[in-house]
């Protein structure tokens, strides 16, 4: 009796779920976890909320913005779905924006940094991260006026072996390093660090810090490859975990203090299964370095929360 394309499919998954990079076996089943919509962002014009970040000034609030295209700002959103704040960012342009995060920089200023990493087409030879000090927020009930940053710091940069998509940039809470995490249909990513010390009018060439290899995984409602593809990633408030998201899954390892951060990504990391989103693109963490928050691309625009 020939095995039906589903049969098929779902013994595929299996193996491909069990192993990712380099032989290491890879979660199928999730971790326990809750996911609950907490909003939606009633703002219309965060139509394409690309990337997620805790605000650092104020953990009430997060940062997020528009993906390609759009105007070039951040927004701050509180808790409720309300927008806190709309900042625009002086001489810049939304080529590709596809993350922020935030934190403080090498010189313990809380910056907010916006990643212009997406290369679908994979023609640009050089991507840049925006850097503006964390604005401050107005109180709740206040209307979100929009304001204009000053001139941003551009920290521009190439990867050591050719073009890569990507829509991934993390801040290391403890070394204030940045990350970028690429993306690719078949599932083959690779975390790069910009320089320890960032230098400004040249363009810094990466450094590749470990390979990590996305399995296929069927979930009803996503494609196998949707699990593939790598949207945001972020490291926890106390450096102890790092979560990628993909538009299927999340995947968090856990880092122990003076491990090496390529030795912590050998270990395979645990599956968080969320309630699916159309197109989860944004995700960061609490405070408490444990929870997780979701957007999603498309209005509406949910806020999801996640717990284990």
């Amino acid at each position: 009796m020939k095995a039906s394309f589903l049969q098929l499919a779902l013994a595929f998954s299996a193996v491909s779920a069990c192993f990712g990079q380099q032989g290491v076996a890879w979660p199928e089943k999730p971790v326990p976890s809750t996911s609950r919509q907490v909003a939606v962002l009633e703002d219309k014009r965060i139509a394409e909320s690309s990337g997620l970040a805790l605000g650092a000034r104020d953990p009430s609030i997060f940062w997020t913005h528009n993906d390609s295209g759009g105007e070039p700002c951040v927004f701050a959103i509180d808790r409720s779905g309300k927008t806190r704040a709309k900042v625009r960012i002086r001489d810049a342009a939304n080529f590709d924006w596809e993350d922020i995060a935030a934190g403080k920089d090498e010189q313990g200023v809380q910056s907010l940094f916006v990643g212009d990493i997406g290369d679908n087409l994979f023609i640009r030879n050089t991507i840049q991260v925006y850097q503006i000090p964390e604005p401050e927020i107005n109180s709740p009930g206040k209307p979100a006026e929009e304001v204009e940053t000053a001139a941003p710091q551009i920290w521009r940069a190439n990867y050591p072996d050719g073009k890569h998509n990507a829509e991934s940039l993390l801040l290391h809470p403890q070394t204030h390093r940045l990350y970028i995490l690429t993306k690719s249909d078949d599932g083959k990513s690779a975390l790069y660090a910009f320089p320890q010390l960032l230098q400004p009018k040249v363009s810094m060439v990466l450094e590749k810090v470990a390979d990590l290899v996305f399995p296929q995984l069927i979930r009803a409602g996503k494609r196998p490859h949707d699990n593939c593809m790598t949207t945001g990633a972020c490291f926890a408030p106390d450096g102890s975990r790092m979560v990628v998201a993909t538009y299927s899954s999340l995947y968090e390892w856990e880092l122990p203090k003076g491990k090496p951060l390529a030795d912590a990504l050998k270990q395979p990391p645990v599956r968080i299964e969320p309630d699916l989103l159309r197109q989860m693109e944004g995700v960061c963490y609490d405070s408490d370095s444990r929870t997780l928050w979701m957007t999603s691309e498309h209005l509406p625009a949910p806020l999801l929360k996640v717990t284990r």
